[in-house]
């Protein structure tokens, strides 16, 4: 663990209470990405955690000791040079860890109202589905559909939807899942694999037309493909879930 005295400026030591595990871990331990990790390498980027020591001479903290604050899967960008501008990676050891050194320009602060273990998830899972949604091209009442409803990304994906005020038609398989995204708020629910004919059922969900957008989370081809068939004219497809090629 790096030492107070040790950090430089902008730097901040984090105590990690709680991290998420997201699937892009399980990526990069396996090494099946075009972009290899370095080795060796501590994965997470769903930390929340106090900021226990910030580094001498920082200027203008947005944060401050004792914050609990999110570190996220972007620890750090200049916003300025070359590579941050065209968004190449860099690896940085992430939140499996009890300390991680983080920047004060790029943790985020956790609202009290916000449980510590409810916010992990929300610094990855959640940003990525409530990103999908803003450039789905919806508006108020909308149908948008939502394959892999039940999974990870899904169900964080229903709960957005709702708040933005968008009906949500849940594509999953199994009662159990079927039960946490009406529990969510789902209006409609389409079980892929007992739908006979689910590009149908789909549109007889949302009233005939098709949805206007399908968030597709589900790491599946099929989810991309039958929602080229259902979606209404010039409806938006966006995508987030990644398919074996």
């Amino acid at each position: 663990v790096r030492q107070a005295s040790e950090l430089k400026p902008g730097e901040c030591l984090v105590k990690i209470s709680y991290t998420g595990v997201c699937h892009t871990d399980l990526h990069a331990k396996s090494c099946d990405w075009p972009v290899p990790p370095s080795h060796p390498l501590i994965g997470g980027h769903e930390g929340v955690g106090i900021i226990v020591a910030i580094g001498d001479h920082t200027a203008a903290s947005p944060v401050m000791l004792g914050d609990r604050v999110g570190i996220k899967w972007l620890a750090d960008s200049c916003l300025s040079c070359e590579l941050c501008r065209r968004g190449y990676e860099m690896t940085t050891d992430g939140t499996f860890s009890e300390y991680v050194v983080s920047f004060v320009n790029h943790v985020t602060p956790i609202p009290e109202a916000l449980d510590s273990a409810g916010a992990a998830s929300i610094l990855c899972a959640g940003v990525t589905t409530y990103k999908a949604l803003k450039v789905s091209n919806t508006k108020v009442n909308d149908w948008v559909a939502l394959p892999g409803a039940g999974g990870g990304l899904g169900h964080l994906a229903v709960q957005y939807a709702k708040a933005m005020g968008l009906r949500v038609v849940a594509i999953d398989t199994g009662a159990a899942k079927k039960k946490l995204v009406k529990s969510l708020g789902a209006d409609a629910w389409v079980d892929f694999k007992t739908s006979k004919d689910i590009v149908a059922d789909i549109k007889a969900a949302t009233g005939g037309d098709g949805p206007a957008a399908a968030v597709v989370t589900a790491a599946n081809k099929t989810g991309y493909t039958q929602a080229v068939e259902y979606l209404k004219p010039s409806g938006t497809l966006v995508a987030v879930g990644m398919p074996d090629a």
